[in-house]
C-alpha cells in the first residue's frame, strides 16, 4: 500500500476524523516484531537520503508533528529520525509563547527554526498551535485566530518557494488509547516529568479539538505542504508509515552529490607519494581504491 497517497489530506478535501481510524494497520495479521524489519529499511533509506540533502545543499525538509497529548511525537523523533546525523537534523518545540514572543505576530517565533539549505528541521508541535489551543481554549478572539489560516499557507508557500519540502503529519489516537498512555505514564516514574494537569482537562474538550483539527486539515492541506492523518493507536503502524512517507519524499527530491572541488587524479598521485614515503618508514599504509 502507498501510504503517502493513501494518507494524505488532498486540497480541498472534507475531513471527519470520526470516520478515520486510529488502530489501522493495513495487513492485520502484521505485528510490530513483522513491521520491525521494514522500519529498519526505512530508517537506513533515511539514513541515505538525509546524507545526499546535506551534501546536495540547494533543498531542505520541514517535518511538522502535530497530535493530542500522549500522541506520539516523541516516539517519532525517536524512533523514525534515530539514524540522521545530527549535524544536519534539528527538532524545535513550540510551548506557551514567552512574553518576547507574545508581543510579535505568532509567526515571529516559528521562522528562525525552519530549515536551512541541506537540513531536516522536526517541528514538534508547531505553529498551528496558534489555531489549535488558542482555538479551543478561547485565549484570542475567533476575528483573530480565524485570519492565521490563509498566513499559515503564505508562510508554507514562501518556504516551498526556498526549496524547503514540508511534511505535516497528525497523529491520530483514540480517547481510548490516549487513557491507555496516561496510564502507563502514572506506572512509569520516569515519565512522571510529562504529566500535568491540562491532560485531562483537554481531554474533556476533545470533540472542540477535532472540530479545530478538521478545520486545521482541510484548510492548510496543500500540494507544496500536505497533510497526512496518521492511524497511531498501533506506534509500530505510525513509525512504518511515516518513515516511508518521509523515504519516498526525500528520494523524489531529485538530490545530487556535489562534484569534487579538486583534481582527484592529483590527489590520487599524491596519496600514493604519501603512502610510499610511509612504506620506507616501515608503516603500513591504508588501502585505497585505484577505481576512479
Amino acid at each position: 500500500m502507498n501510504y503517502s497517497k493513501k494518507f494524505v489530506v488532498e486540497p480541498g478535501a472534507k475531513v471527519r476524523l470520526d470516520k478515520i481510524d486510529p488502530g489501522f494497520k493495513d495487513k492485520h495479521d502484521e505485528s510490530h516484531k513483522d513491521a520491525m524489519p521494514k522500519i529498519q529499511k526505512h530508517v537506513e533509506r533515511l539514513a541515505k537520503a538525509q546524507y545526499l540533502l546535506y551534501a546536495d545543499g540547494s533543498k531542505s525538509l520541514l517535518v511538522v508533528l502535530q497530535a493530542l497529548d500522549a500522541g506520539g511525537k516523541d516516539g517519532v523523533v525517536r524512533h523514525v529520525f534515530t539514524a540522521m546525523n545530527p549535524q544536519g537534523t534539528l527538532v524545535a518545540s513550540f510551548k506557551q509563547p514567552s512574553k518576547v514572543e507574545a508581543a510579535h505576530d505568532f509567526l515571529w517565533r516559528v521562522h528562525p527554526h525552519t530549515p536551512a539549505k541541506g537540513q531536516v528541521v522536526i517541528f514538534n508541535r508547531s505553529h498551528y498551535e496558534d489555531v489549535l489551543v488558542v482555538r479551543v481554549h478561547k485565549m484570542v478572539p475567533k476575528s483573530v485566530w480565524s485570519k492565521r489560516y490563509d498566513l499559515i499557507n503564505d508562510f508554507e508557500r514562501m518556504l516551498h518557494d526556498n526549496g524547503t519540502r514540508i511534511l505535516k503529519f497528525y497523529l491520530h489516537v483514540s480517547p481510548e488509547e490516549q487513557l491507555e498512555r496516561f496510564a502507563q505514564r502514572l506506572d512509569d516514574p520516569m515519565r512522571h516529568w510529562k504529566i500535568s494537569e491540562g491532560d485531562y482537562s483537554k481531554r474533556k474538550l476533545w470533540p472542540e479539538y477535532m472540530k479545530a483539527y478538521e478545520e486545521v486539515l482541510e484548510r492548510t492541506s496543500t500540494k507544496h505542504a500536505p497533510w497526512f492523518v496518521i492511524p497511531s493507536d498501533h506506534k509500530w503502524f505510525r513509525d512504518l508509515a511515516i518513515s516511508e512517507i518521509l523515504c519516498d519524499t526525500l528520494e523524489d527530491m531529485d538530490l545530487k552529490l556535489p562534484p569534487a572541488q579538486v583534481d582527484i587524479a592529483q590527489i590520487r598521485h599524491k596519496y600514493h607519494a604519501a603512502a610510499v614515503r610511509q612504506a620506507k618508514r616501515g608503516d603500513k599504509p591504508p588501502k585505497v581504491s585505484h577505481k576512479k
